[in-house]
């Protein structure tokens, strides 16, 4: 039998023929505390009744199970010989009858990487926590069920736990003679099923609602998180912006949220940053802060509640039929979530993060070899398990908001309205939203799709200005083009602003048109006449997705004034477009890097300049000239040091220019600064050194080799916690020795010893960019470890291998070659793997461009802006 890839054309074939009446799943946990039981895996036993029809009786279908063993499996009444009909992932189930019942008696592995049930020590204080994580098909490692999202059927949990815990499930829960009991849920796919256990500290709240007609909604709201973090969850916050999302989603889908409770859990060692299981969201414990961090951090934590809570009704109560339509729900998600987040909370300035964060994401999961459109086509489920990505988030989140400017924000929101009511509780693919939004809007959706969501590729949008004799605008047009791949013109509905410098040399907008570009050349006829632009900014307001690029007079203006732009959105945006010039091999990325010296200090976003410094980090190791690396690092540690000085004391800016300078500092002299701040022999006035503040010091002090492991094991014993854990196992693998790499390559690649989270630090720490020689000996074992780690290790420890460990440091011809290489003798290997080695193919060759054209600036041959 096929093994654990369930594809498309199976499940289809299976939906043909099945339906599911109900689940009942007893699990017994009592085996999470305790020593180790031998070599094994650490199991505990899942039983599993499933209620089911079959259309055609006689038929053979299958379960899904992966599972150490079965102990026992009987279909309607009849003992079946597991060892005859379970292979480890499936259970074969033959001579179906019209109505069906399949009991499964099996012991399942508790999970180290975070998919299924995992299981995790807390360092601290030795307590035990579990949690469930399924998507998109892990709910088979904990009880045995039909894993696909179009088989959707109520459930019912009960659970045995040891003694002191509590236990939470989808449903509400009760503890009774030993056993949790919860109450059964609505029909869901078994994806987004959910068991969380353990001595959790837990803070309640609720929410309630009175509608139009006088009925009243309550819904139970809980927190919670390890005991370890007790001291530092702000769960009031997190009610808070629980409560207003709720508040948004009530005022905009008349559709009453309809899980019963919310209980939103922040878990350790956690893969994905949250998971929208109705009534149990699951969130990576990180989003609970244990030291200073800046607004964009809360901002974030927010955006993330939202998306969750946008997917009750996005993806929970409508679900996709099959993993081609994953948009269906993270795209509307990512895009609620900025809306909401921007309508009904304090983060009002959402929509600049979004164009700035959110977009970059986007623009290069758009232009790498494995793009796809956004209702991509999904075989199987390794290729469902790469596509939570740029595309299927936020490129998808942009090409909705590019829709509610084409046709409208309340035609837009009556469509999801009749969306969620016509079709609540099934599965929907494309053909289903189309319907509502032709129905609200009036308008022919099917052209609009074909252009943006069956097509793959980002568009990029040039002005051209043409001035008369008085020295006004003639003509100014706006210039669409595709890259060769993927040559489509779409239809863009975008605002083109004009800025010019006033009297105090404020750069302002003056003139503003929006204007229908369809083809490869619109005239925007609204601005002729105006006044001679310094800076025309298209797609001003961020309405649609696309690339911006600048004439030559405006370029020109943004090194000289861009720290003079009023507008953070409009600043914002101008940033994202030279981050693109620059990624492009059209902007130097000695250029990139001077206009953030320049400028970055007077960004009074504190999450463009968050951005603008990872930028800048990126754009010194992999686009910056070799030759010019050192002097480049040396100018920009300068000057984050500068503005670390002369920030205000206290403020989150300086807490950013603080992690900046942390990062890019090596020379001597500001090592030893770290060194005398960690040890409290210098300070700088306002800034509070936390223990996450200290991590980050000891970290670039690990990889120039003056933090050794002593200094390293004091500081764990300082904070000897889980996070503390990480930041040590990080640290370690980032000292530069020939033996750390080594024994860091052999834990990550040769061993599965290591959990989820502690393979994800150790690869951090591995690749260092003063490290590239000390490096070298790993690209030819990365090639030829990669197809073993593929084939042997869970699908998302091998995709973290395979990512982290791509000798991207050793950015010459010879990589790229040896890639090559691979990839021609690997044609056969599994299209998954292969697509993760083309995408770090492809972001080195472009790092190699950019590169060639840094150097070029430097020789004097200069560079085109488009």
């Amino acid at each position: 039998m096929p093994g654990e890839n369930l594809s498309r054309d199976e499940a289809r074939e299976r939906a043909a023929l099945l339906s599911v009446d109900g689940y009942e799943v007893s699990l017994d946990v009592r085996s999470a505390v305790g020593g180790e039981t031998g070599d094994g895996a650490r199991t505990f036993r899942s039983v599993t009744t499933v209620r089911f029809r079959c259309a055609e009786p006689g038929a053979t279908s299958f379960a899904d199970l992966v599972a150490p063993s079965v102990t026992a499996v009987s279909l309607n009444g009849k003992d079946l010989d597991p060892g005859e009909v379970f292979d480890g992932c499936r259970i074969r189930l033959e001579d179906l009858a019209a109505e069906n019942e399949l009991v499964v008696d099996a012991q399942c592995a508790y999970s180290r990487t975070g998919e299924g049930l995992h299981r995790f020590v807390d360092p601290e204080d030795g307590e035990v926590y579990l949690y469930t994580q399924y998507e998109p098909a892990d709910s088979r490692r904990v009880f045995a069920n039909f894993e696909q999202p179009d088989l959707k059927a109520p459930f019912r949990f009960e659970v045995r736990a040891p003694e002191g815990w509590t236990v939470w499930s989808n449903g509400g829960g009760e503890l009774h003679d030993g056993v949790w009991r919860f109450a059964e849920t609505k029909p869901i796919s078994t994806y987004i099923t959910c068991v969380v256990a353990g001595p959790y500290h837990h803070v309640t709240d609720s929410y309630e609602r009175v509608f139009e007609d006088g009925t009243r909604l309550e819904i139970p709201l809980g927190a919670l998180c390890r005991k370890g973090l007790a001291k530092h969850f702000d769960a009031d916050d997190v009610f808070l912006v629980t409560k207003q999302g709720l508040d948004f989603f009530h005022d905009h889908f008349d559709y009453p949220y309809p899980f019963g409770k919310y209980d939103q859990a922040f878990v350790p060692e956690y893969n994905l940053g949250a998971m929208e299981n109705p009534g149990l969201v699951t969130f990576r414990e990180e989003f609970i802060f244990r030291g200073k961090v800046t607004r964009a951090s809360y901002e974030g934590r927010a955006n993330v509640v939202l998306h969750e809570m946008a997917h009750m009704w996005f993806g929970d109560l409508v679900t996709m039929e099959w993993w081609d339509d994953l948009w269906l729900k993270e795209s509307f998600a990512d895009f609620m979530g900025a809306f909401s987040l921007v309508g009904a909370t304090r983060f009002t300035d959402g929509w600049i993060t979004f164009a700035n964060r959110r977009k970059a994401w986007a623009y290069r999961a758009d232009q790498l070899p494995s793009t796809h459109p956004i209702t991509a086509d999904i075989r199987d489920l390794q290729d469902a398990k790469l596509n939570f990505d740029g595309i299927t988030y936020a490129k998808g989140a942009s090409v909705l908001k590019q829709l509610v400017a084409y046709a409208g924000q309340d035609a837009f929101l009556e469509g999801a309205r009749r969306y969620f009511k016509r079709h609540a509780y099934g599965n929907t693919r494309l053909g289903d939203l189309l319907e509502v939004l032709e129905e609200t809007s009036g308008r022919d959706m099917g052209a609009w799709a074909r252009a943006w969501l069956q097509t793959a590729g980002v568009n990029s949008l040039t002005p051209q200005v043409l001035l008369g004799p008085d020295g006004r605008i003639q003509e100014l047009a706006v210039l669409q083009e595709a890259a060769e791949a993927h040559p489509e013109l779409r239809p863009h509905r975008v605002a083109v602003g004009l800025y010019r410098r006033g009297d105090g040399g404020a750069l302002e907008r003056y003139a503003r048109a929006e204007v229908d570009v369809e083809g490869p050349r619109a005239v925007v006829a609204e601005l002729a006449g105006e006044d001679a632009p310094e800076l025309v900014l298209v797609n001003d307001d961020d309405l649609t997705y696309c690339k911006i690029r600048f004439d030559d007079t405006s370029l020109a203006t943004l090194r000289e004034h861009l720290g003079d732009l009023t507008d953070p959105l409009a600043r914002a945006l101008c940033w994202s477009a030279l981050w693109n010039l620059t990624r492009d091999a059209l902007l130097p990325a000695r250029d990139f890097v001077g206009l953030v010296l320049r400028f970055a200090g007077r960004e009074s976003d504190i999450g463009v300049l968050q951005m603008l410094h990872a930028w800048t980090d990126s754009a010194l190791v992999h686009y910056a000239a070799p030759a010019w690396r050192e002097t480049g690092g040396a100018l920009v540690a300068e000057g984050a040091l500068r503005e670390l000085r002369q920030a205000e004391p206290g403020s989150e800016h300086q807490l950013a220019w603080a992690r900046f300078f942390a990062k890019v500092a090596h020379a001597p002299q500001d090592l030893d600064l770290l060194s005398d701040l960690l040890a409290g022999t210098a300070g700088i006035d306002g800034l509070v050194v936390d223990q996450e503040l200290r991590w980050a010091f000891l970290e670039p002090l690990a990889v120039h080799g003056v933090a050794d492991e002593k200094t390293l094991a004091e500081e764990l014993a300082r904070d000897d916690t889980a996070s503390g854990k990480r930041h040590q196992v990080r640290c370690l693998a980032a000292r530069p020795s020939a033996a750390v790499k080594a024994q860091a390559w052999a834990q990550v690649v040769e061993s599965d010893a290591l959990s989820n989270a502690l393979t994800e630090a150790t690869i951090a720490g591995f690749a260092q960019p003063s490290q590239r020689e000390l490096l070298a000996p790993y690209a030819p074992k990365y090639f030829a470890a990669i197809e073993r780690v593929w084939a042997e290790r869970s699908i998302q420890i091998a995709m973290d291998v395979v990512g982290g460990l791509y000798p991207s440091l050793r950015d010459s011809r010879e990589t790229l070659e040896a890639t090559d290489a691979w990839l021609a003798a690997h044609e056969q290997a599994a299209p998954a793997l292969r697509r993760l080695v083309l995408e770090a193919r492809d972001d080195l060759a472009r790092a190699l461009r950019g590169q060639a054209c840094d150097e070029a600036a430097a020789s004097g041959q200069g560079f085109s802006p488009r």
